[in-house]
């Protein structure tokens, strides 16, 4: 028996003992508040209410719950003790219940008919000022509050990575969820085609003003789609589900970067429409690179060392817009439909001198050949994103079904063009230019049952299919001797790659042992179906099944432990796959591999969270993962490149492959302390990555993140804040990765109660370049690389809020409220 199927069989045996114990677990041990909130005037139930508990003395609740549309609410596990109830709710006074007694096993008399008093003085608007917190940690996942942080609001959604717990990003914007690349990507818990194009291009094209909060879930459960060995990042865009028409603009101007955004809510009784506009524009920034390369050639008894010198200029724009609805059919059914149109794109312009030297091994010259290389690429996407949602719930608290169906359409196009002067040996001018159209099409159809049959035993299921269509042309042409251009019938080429995946889940969250342990178990099918014409290569389909296992246990009311089990799979994408020849550097060529397998990796967890009553919070994690047949790009040397038909000399060839297995061992520490007005933040993360290929020797190295940030608040609504972000080398098969420091301060002024903001920001203010050195090596070549990337720069914000917040007291109308929670999206499916 393989260790795949070792697991699966341990997890088997152990989903049934979880079962089968439960049905003995005993709803003993601690105690329960109930009650029921009721409208002192209108003797109404008071629906989403807030509950806090407090501990004696203590002025943070350390638990708490939101009345449902009855009024009631019942909050369980909580140990014998003395405690404070407080009750509030937007346009009442708060209700606060005093010495509170929890009897353990027992519980409390229900604290019934809690009356709300409404405020006497209406007013005509209301402005929330409520404020979440930076991190929120929860069973589930790691959650980053954005809307909170000043440095980046005059950023794009890389700048927010930046400082979310577990996320690496590196100075090109490849992102890294505990140091795995292969990371899945939602915009409100979807799927969008932005993503598969240009993950990086796409993030870049997102203003940080318009993110209001960044999910991360490393061990997601059987629920979430098995895709990304790394786990899942959601990006939650900003909404609003207030009564009433309300909405905020985020204006930014700067040195490098400006963009904007533009939000709009309105919502009547149970109709809501939000809509919202952002761009972004990077200004045309250059930098400078060098290049030395030396290769060797035993069996022709050569040395050839190439030099490369220049800069390269790059533009970058993009925008999105949005409009959803959302109708309340009736209390208990919810209807939801969203379109949204993407585009982004880059424009890099560059010139490279060169000088490629050969020797014998001896030292005598064969040639000393110098050209000039002007080199120019273009990328651009537009992608529209459809999706409609239906949502019931039952009588039965928690007892939920949702329908999600989702679509999104992307046209991308990339193009390039390289022109190579030799100053030496008699060569004619050489050159060429390609354009590489493409479609790509997902749609995505899931249904989700949640069903509890008591308090401590939830079953969940659902289903999913997921359909891909992607379309691409290649068009190249070659320079000829006379100037003109001529069609590369070997280089120009169409294909179209499908791919259908169906998946079925199942799980369970228990109590074990009189509460103390809490479970979630569940077991995912996901059947993959792919055919490609790529000329010689089959893809055969290939069943997968990926177990997932948490269990946590709290320590105290404001401490808990959680460990973690789950299995995942990483598809190659597109740009993984296209067989396209990227031909824009002759002597650095990258193409995709369509023979690539997916990768598999085994994730084991353990973390610890404690809260306290100052507002201090510190989170521990590590984890081991497994990947087999890891994807990474590979480079190898070629003396003479055979591209369809045309030669090209002392090429670097970068392909993505299955280099072999990778084992990662890692922590990650999270710690959050206020001192009066100075909030201090620090994330530090740390991993030892071994890589095994079977043609090169095991290769392990150390890498880290350290970051640390300070916000202080000043009287009269003036806060300044500073962060500072290092990013260690990382040594890999086949070369090492440059190290990163980034820096930058911000300052914001709120007035006109608080609904306007005027901020300044400056990133790396000191510093105009930041210099990258890295390495390549492997069989016959080694290489150094060089860049000087400039980032410095210096911007001004603006953050205007407006409108008008409407509350009604009829309950048959309904009655919203600022949503201080995150939204869950559809679960990341």
């Amino acid at each position: 028996m393989n260790f795949k199927s070792s697991i699966s069989a341990i997890f088997s045996i152990l989903l049934l003992a979880i079962i089968s114990v439960n049905s003995f677990a005993q709803n003993a041990g601690k105690g329960k508040i109930n009650g029921k909130v009721i409208d002192a005037v209108t003797k109404l139930p008071v629906d989403y209410a807030t509950i806090s508990v407090f501990k004696q003395g203590a002025t943070s609740p350390f638990n708490g719950i939101s009345t449902d549309a009855k009024g009631t609410f019942v909050i369980d596990n909580i140990p014998a003790g003395d405690y404070k109830v407080a009750v509030d709710f937007l346009g009442y006074t708060r209700t606060t219940i005093e010495h509170v007694i929890v009897t353990e096993g027992i519980g409390t008399p229900a604290l019934n008919n809690i009356l709300l008093a409404p405020v006497q003085n209406q007013l005509t608007g209301v402005t929330i000022t409520a404020k979440a917190p930076i991190i929120e940690n929860r069973i589930d996942k790691m959650v980053y509050n954005a809307a909170n942080d000043l440095t980046a609001q005059g950023g794009v959604a890389l700048d927010v990575l930046k400082k979310v717990p577990q996320v690496s990003v590196d100075i090109d914007g490849n992102v890294e969820l505990q140091g795995n690349a292969n990371v899945r990507f939602l915009i409100n818990g979807k799927p969008s085609s932005i993503f598969g194009a240009s993950l990086a291009d796409a993030l870049q094209a997102i203003p940080a003003s318009q993110i209001k909060s960044i999910e991360v879930i490393t061990s997601p459960g059987a629920k979430y789609d098995a895709a990304g060995t790394g786990g899942i990042i959601n990006i939650i865009l900003k909404d609003s589900k207030v009564q009433g028409i309300n909405g905020s603009v985020n204006l930014a101007a700067g040195t490098r970067l400006e963009n904007g955004s533009f939000n709009l809510n309105m919502r009547k009784n149970n109709f809501g429409v939000n809509a919202f506009f952002s761009g972004n524009a990077q200004l045309a920034t250059t930098g400078l690179n060098s290049n030395n390369r030396t290769s060797t050639d035993a069996s022709a008894g050569t040395t050839t060392n190439l030099t490369q010198s220049g800069n390269n200029t790059q533009r970058r724009s993009g925008y999105q817009s949005g409009l959803s609805f959302n109708w309340s059919i009736t209390p208990k059914d919810d209807l939801t439909a969203s379109v949204g149109f993407n585009h982004f794109g880059n424009h890099g312009n560059g010139f490279s001198s060169q000088d490629e030297f050969k020797t014998t091994t001896g030292g005598a010259t064969l040639y000393d050949l110098l050209s000039n290389r002007i080199s120019d690429s273009r990328f651009h996407v537009n992608a529209t994103d459809v999706s409609l949602a239906y949502k019931k719930q039952f009588k039965k608290e928690g007892q939920e079904l949702e329908i999600l169906y989702t679509t999104s359409y992307g046209k991308n196009t990339f193009s390039y063009f390289n022109e190579q002067d030799y100053l030496t040996g008699g060569y004619p001018t050489s050159g060429s230019r390609s354009n590489n159209p493409g479609n790509d099409r997902e749609t995505n159809i899931s249904i989700d049952y949640v069903h509890p049959f008591n308090k401590t035993f939830t079953l969940e299921g659902g289903a999913k299919a997921v359909i891909q269509n992607l379309k691409n042309v290649v068009n190249t042409d070659t320079l000829l001797n006379d100037g003109t251009y001529i069609n590369n019938a070997n280089q120009s080429y169409g294909f179209n790659y499908k791919r259908q995946i169906y998946a079925a889940y199942l799980s369970v969250s228990t109590s074990l042992f009189k509460e103390f342990l809490d479970v979630k178990a569940g077991i995912r099918n996901e059947y993959t179906n792919t055919s490609a014409d790529f000329a010689g290569v089959t893809i055969p389909g290939y069943n997968t099944v990926v177990p997932s296992l948490t269990f946590s246990h709290k320590l105290s009311p404001t401490s808990s432990v959680k460990a973690s089990y789950n299995y995942r799979i990483e598809r190659p994408d597109y740009g993984d796959l296209n067989p396209f020849y990227n031909i824009s550097d002759p002597h650095n060529i990258s193409t995709g591999n369509p023979n690539l397998k997916p990768e598999l990796s085994h994730g084991i967890e353990l973390g610890y969270n404690k809260s306290f009553d100052g507002g201090a919070n510190i989170y521990f994690g590590s984890f081991y993962r497994h990947n087999i047949d890891d994807i990474q790009q590979f480079s190898t040397r070629y003396d003479s490149l055979n591209v369809n038909g045309r030669v090209y000399p002392d090429v670097i060839l970068n392909q993505r492959s299955n280099i072999g297995t990778q084992t990662t061992v890692g922590a990650n520490l999270f710690g959050s302390v206020p001192i009066g007005k100075l909030n201090l933040r620090t994330n530090m993360f740390f991993a030892s990555r071994t890589n095994t290929n079977p043609g090169i020797s095991k290769v392990t190295g150390l890498a880290y993140r350290i970051n640390l940030n300070a916000t202080y608040q000043f009287p009269h609504d003036f806060t300044a804040e500073a962060f500072a972000n290092y990013n260690s080398s990382q040594k890999g098969l086949q070369g090492t990765r440059p190290y990163f420091f980034f820096y930058n301060i911000a300052v914001r002024k709120q007035f006109m109660n608080k609904k306007a903001s005027l901020g300044l920001q400056a990133a790396n203010p000191f510093t105009h370049y930041v210099t990258q050195r890295g390495t390549t090596f492997g069989p016959g070549f080694n290489q150094v690389s060089i860049r000087q990337v400039p980032l410095q720069s210096f911007g001004v914000t603006l953050s205007y809020k407006f409108g008008k917040l409407e509350f009604s007291k009829d309950k048959d109308k309904g009655r919203d409220k600022e949503d201080n929670a995150m939204p869950q999206g559809d679960g990341g499916r």
